[in-house]
């Protein structure tokens, strides 16, 4: 566990991050192909069309298309990338997704941007809250969701590596870059931020931010907190939850997801079999998203530092 903190000066969006590692990739593999559902500019996915325009597909607004035709160039011998907004490609395209690329398992990578609250004035019609959840109960599928550009540029190029589907969450709102030191991704690996005794705080995306600021404060009136970026959902990093679990003795999960079927489920699923701990999970509570500024959402659904403070007193209260 190195060093870690985070640089408000300087922020990039996790889409960005996505793009970049695309435009790197394509230059190094010629087995790399990008699709996208006439929404390159907003997925970032348009670096890699303007550098490979022979390896760049826009299908149009069709986003079962567009994963039909990922299937198919997988099956050629290529590695295709396809993109559209997370509501639409794990909703609208979710039964293609099953049937056509994981069931089969396909070396096809889903990354979806514009997901969550932080998609912001778009509204609740926009807002995917419910990804991780319909992704995650695919069997075999990988579902993922960084919490930086910096982490996204090492996800992307990872999952390219893997053999197999991955579905990977990114988002719109630029965030402030975490400084780390020696970390490596690696699929199913959480990243240990920080280690106390008193209370497990599990994140990911854009709360692993959050989630740093309340371990300061919480540290500050004397709460040792251990802080867990879990960007690995699926599958989830077991060995450190539990580790983690019996040594502060209760949770608190975070995420920018429904409460039901996320990050907070996959733990208190694991926990309740093998070490039943109190697990209090911040997200949103089983209600749709609304129509604002990303960072006023964030305030108004209570999804920010604070809430995860007077979360983690709570859990730390109840052992």
């Amino acid at each position: 566990m190195g060093a870690v903190s985070a640089s408000s000066a300087d922020q990039k969006a996790t889409r960005d991050g996505y793009g970049d590692a695309l435009h790197e990739l394509g230059a190094k593999r010629s087995d790399i192909v990008v699709l996208d559902a006439d929404l390159s500019g907003s997925t970032k996915t348009n670096k890699f069309s303007k550098a490979f325009p022979d390896r760049f597909f826009n299908v149009g607004v069709a986003e079962q298309n567009l994963v039909g035709h990922a299937a198919g160039l997988a099956l050629a011998g290529y590695v295709p990338f396809a993109s559209s907004f997370a509501m639409f490609l794990s909703g609208r395209a979710w039964e293609v997704v099953r049937n056509s690329v994981v069931y089969p398992f396909l070396n096809v990578k889903l990354v979806a941007s514009h997901g969550g609250i932080t998609v912001g004035e778009d509204g609740a019609s926009h807002q995917c809250i419910e990804d991780f959840a319909t992704m995650r109960a695919i069997p075999e599928m990988v579902v993922i969701c960084p919490s930086d550009y910096n982490e996204t540029k090492q996800i992307i190029h990872a999952i390219a590596d893997y053999k197999g589907p991955v579905y990977v969450r990114v988002g719109r709102p630029n965030l402030p870059l975490i400084e780390r030191e020696n970390y490596k991704f690696e699929i199913g690996k959480a990243e240990v931020m920080r280690e106390g005794k008193d209370v497990l705080i599990i994140a990911n995306g854009v709360l692993v931010n959050e989630a740093m600021i309340a371990v300061k404060e919480l540290e500050a009136e004397g709460i040792q907190a251990t802080l867990l970026n879990m960007a690995t959902i699926k599958p989830i990093d077991k060995e450190a939850i539990l580790k983690y679990a019996k040594l502060c003795g209760t949770v608190v999960t975070c995420e920018e997801h429904n409460v039901i079927g996320g990050l907070g489920s996959a733990v208190s699923e694991f926990l309740s079999e093998e070490h039943p701990v109190r697990v209090l999970k911040l997200g949103m509570k089983d209600s749709f998203g609304k129509s604002g500024t990303w960072s006023g959402l964030l305030d108004y659904f209570g999804l920010r530092s604070k809430n995860i403070v007077e979360l983690a007193k709570k859990a730390v209260q109840s052992k």
